[in-house]
């Protein structure tokens, strides 16, 4: 009996390994990357397909850890004044582009869709919420995400995964118009305090506890306990903050910019990558099980004219946004192809709006269909892109002009040596970056 359970747990695990290690390898081969790799592989294994895994909505919630530890580590990489200095950007561009892209495709809603005011602005609402997954793990392969470029996506990404908490209040004042709000719904005001209150202590914590807690592990733990308590301050960052209103993959990114600064960033960055990689992987897969295809056939005509309605729309709307921001015209078509279809926070929206009553199940099972197709679609799109449009002239005969560059070092060991090297370039406010095994150094 016991081996039978055994049994009966493992097959799912090895199902999803082994479509992964098969699938992936294929579509990076074939040049079609990992992505769409990740999404066909849960498409084949899920219920849908072979039904070698029944329950996807149980495995997403899992791997949306992935997307968490993600967002920890685009964290790590955003240094306070970073981020400060991306505030235009963030607060800028990206709420520009949220607001009227939103409008753009609530309008689609309402007068191609005939859709409710309501039901069309959180069907709009939630594919404006572009997958951060698929764009930065996109953004990686192409060795883009820190480029100037590559940092103006990940702001507008930080703020429609900002947009998610007054999102998910707009949803509960649309049941409370329509008379179908809890009764032990909480006032605005009150909301609003608790994540006020949840920011405050993950940011307290951040500043007086972790550092030191990470030292004590160093000196006292050995390299387990330290992987341990890695994971410990990413998840707990990411509880805390769904605790309080607010999304877990919000709680981790802040979690990683109150440790940008920390002694500790490299080798934190260096424990939570592997389960990153992995939990994201598992996510894509969860996202194409999720593909009803038996709704697809039946519903086919409506799924595709809103595939191609909304991604057509969101596509123009984000390049005139960009070209109005000054961008040039390469960077701004790049971001209308990558930012033209929904993402993971969506199925968050509309699930509330099904529990809410805004939503009847066929339509949340319809938008949500519109949602994968059109991440699924992005990877395709996106090599069409870079097949059929020149890359940027460069000159030096093929290496980039050095512009913008700043005065940065590595030093590693920080031994007699490596002190005495390191006190001109701090003299002269240079940014160093010291790795040493040793803590006390």
């Amino acid at each position: 009996m016991a081996t039978e359970t055994t049994i009966a747990g493992l097959a799912p695990a090895v199902a999803l390994l082994t479509a992964s290690v098969v699938a992936v390898p294929l579509f990076r081969k074939l040049g079609l990357g990992s992505v769409l790799g990740y999404l066909t592989a849960g498409l084949i294994i899920g219920p849908f397909g072979l039904g070698l895994i029944s329950d996807p909505v149980a495995i997403l919630h899992v791997a949306e850890l992935g997307v968490v530890m993600f967002l920890f580590i685009i964290g790590l990489e955003m240094r306070p004044a970073k981020l400060w200095a991306l505030r235009r950007d963030i607060f800028g561009l990206g709420l520009v582009q949220v607001l009227t892209c939103g409008a753009l495709l609530s309008a689609i809603g309402v007068y191609l869709g005939g859709l409710s005011v309501p039901v069309a602005v959180i069907g709009a609402m939630g594919f404006v919420l572009s997958s951060t997954a698929v764009i930065v793990e996109m953004l990686d392969e192409r060795g883009e995400t820190a480029t100037p470029a590559g940092q103006r996506a990940v702001s507008i990404l930080l703020l429609e995964d900002l947009a998610i908490v007054p999102l998910l209040a707009l949803v509960a004042l649309f049941a409370a118009l329509d008379g179908r709000a809890a009764e032990n719904a909480q006032p605005v005001w009150q909301s609003v305090a608790i994540g006020a209150a949840a920011i405050f202590a993950v940011v307290a914590a951040g500043k007086w506890l972790l550092n030191p807690l990470f030292g004590l592990v160093a000196q006292l733990g050995g390299r387990e306990i330290m992987l341990a308590a890695s994971l410990m301050v990413v998840l707990g960052a990411a509880l805390f903050m769904q605790l309080g209103g607010l999304t877990m993959a919000m709680g981790a990114f802040l979690a990683g910019v109150l440790l940008s600064e920390s002694t500790f960033r490299n080798q934190l960055e260096a424990d939570i990558d592997p389960f990153k990689g992995l939990l994201l992987g598992l996510f894509f897969i969860s996202v194409g099980m999720s593909l009803d295809l038996a709704l697809v056939a039946r519903e086919w005509a409506i799924i595709v004219v809103g595939v191609i309605a909304f991604m057509i729309t969101k596509a123009i709307g984000i390049f005139l946004i960009a070209l109005l921001f000054r961008a040039n015209w390469r960077e701004a078509l790049l971001r209308a192809v990558l930012f033209a279809q929904g993402g993971e926070f969506a199925f968050v929206l509309y699930a509330a709006a099904l529990s809410h009553g805004v939503f009847d199940p066929r339509v949340a099972a319809i938008m949500s269909a519109i949602v994968i197709l059109s991440m699924a679609l992005t990877p395709l799109i996106v090599i069409l892109f870079d097949r059929y449009l020149p890359g940027e002239k460069v000159s030096f005969d093929g290496v980039e002009p050095a512009n913008d560059l700043k005065n940065r070092v590595l030093i590693i060991g920080f031994g007699r040596f490596g002190q005495l090297v390191s006190q001109p370039p701090l003299a002269r406010g240079g940014d160093v970056s010291l790795i040493e095994i040793v803590v006390d150094m």
